[in-house]
């Protein structure tokens, strides 16, 4: 028991780092391009989980852990933090943060398929209405909101929940902390050419609220964020903690009207609502 309820501790310290992600996310492509928005974040986190790893004698993930890591990287290191770059030039991170509560559902499904399991066809059932009521978001409003956008959010929470997928798996062999960690490392010798490659030709357009905002991804989003979620994720069950990503929705929606002063509409909170019903009813018949 104690265990358990240390893991959804350490679950719930990770979803509320990771509710922050996009709205500085928004703030920091405000004067940072996307491209170098997210290599330079990958290069950040990549060294100080390297240094971490080096400091604390961690042994090395055996090559069978190899491509599983590659997949960790390319889903929550580069691909999930390029599409929301970009996206979040086309959308508000409130629109964008309806999306989100699509993840657990991604995850489940990506769990599904690799562990090979077989849902009741309920679980299909509140999948296809969770997935239409964001499509039906998505077409209904226009207010922030574009089609390019949409869509690369659908893409960014399908390569992330292939991400969470694999890291829960691998959690239990190397550890929570460490999975991240290396995921970065794998992904640093092509993030810090990138970093440099695609860095602005001046600095001089880059306010302050920019350099925050990259900070917060590259140490609390791209690293300490994980370190806690997949240390609970490996103490008290991928399918039980995994649920706690219902909320980051909604804390996520009050950082962006607290921190960014952006509007959040009703149909917002609904369509969210809808989302975590049928996502809550799909992993009770996964």
């Amino acid at each position: 028991m104690g265990r358990a309820m240390e893991g959804w501790g350490s679950g719930l310290i990770g979803v509320i780092i990771f509710s922050g992600s996009l709205p500085a996310t928004r703030v920091a492509v405000g004067g940072l391009p996307p491209l170098f928005l997210t290599s330079a974040r990958a290069a950040i986190a990549g060294a100080l989980a390297a240094a971490l790893l080096l400091a604390l004698r961690q042994r090395r993930p055996s090559r069978a852990d190899l491509v599983p890591l590659a997949i960790v990287a390319l889903g929550v290191v580069v691909g999930f933090p390029l599409l929301t770059a970009i996206a979040l030039e086309r959308i508000t991170s409130a629109r964008s943060i309806v999306f989100i509560g699509l993840l657990p559902l991604a995850t489940a499904l990506f769990a599904v398929a690799r562990a090979g399991e077989r849902p009741k066809p309920a679980f299909w059932l509140f999948a296809i209405v969770g997935g239409l009521s964001v499509a039906g978001f998505a077409l209904a409003t226009s207010a922030g909101g574009s089609l390019a956008g949409d869509l690369l959010m659908v893409a960014a929470v399908a390569i992330c929940g292939l991400g969470y997928a694999e890291g829960a798996a691998l959690s239990r062999r190397l550890g929570g902390w460490q999975v991240i960690s290396w995921a970065l490392v794998v992904a640093l010798p092509a993030a810090a050419p990138f970093a440099l490659a695609s860095a602005p030709a001046t600095w001089d357009g880059v306010g302050g609220a920019a350099w925050l905002g990259l900070g917060y991804v590259s140490v609390f989003s791209m690293l300490v964020g994980f370190a806690f979620w997949y240390r609970g994720l490996a103490l008290g069950g991928a399918a039980g903690v995994g649920q706690l990503q219902l909320l980051q929705p909604f804390f996520g929606f009050a950082l962006a009207a607290l921190l960014l002063g952006e509007p959040v509409a009703w149909p917002m909170f609904v369509t969210t609502a809808v989302v975590v019903a049928c996502v809550a009813g799909a992993r009770r018949f996964a």
